[in-house]
């Protein structure tokens, strides 16, 4: 966090990971606003391994609510390589609420 005008600064405009077990990606959000687009945000050491596709659905869903992902910036995606304790029902999980989003803003 301390660095993040730093980088913006110098021309950075992705951060990736934004790994939620290391930092909260609605408090960068807050602090940076659209300065910097995120890559990430769904855990790989506690959502895929441990969630259920429910808890899995919903992360989804509420991160792309509180990042504002109609208005850009944000590609969703794992934190990091899936290991192998990942189970594919929460693989598929995390694909259905990216397909369930409204990117159009609701038009």
């Amino acid at each position: 966090m301390d660095i993040l005008d730093d980088l913006v600064e110098i021309g950075i405009t992705i951060l990736n990971p934004v790994q939620p077990e290391c930092m909260d990606p609605v408090a960068v959000r807050k602090r940076m606003g659209k300065r910097l687009a995120f890559d990430g945000c769904i855990g790989t050491q506690t959502t895929f391994p441990f969630g259920t596709p429910e808890t899995m659905r919903r992360t989804v869903l509420d991160l792309a609510e509180a990042l504002d992902a109609r208005q850009g910036g944000l590609m969703l995606s794992p934190t990091h390589v899936l290991e192998p304790d990942v189970p594919p029902e929460n693989v598929a999980a995390f694909f259905e609420a990216c397909d369930r989003l409204d990117w159009r803003g609701g038009d």
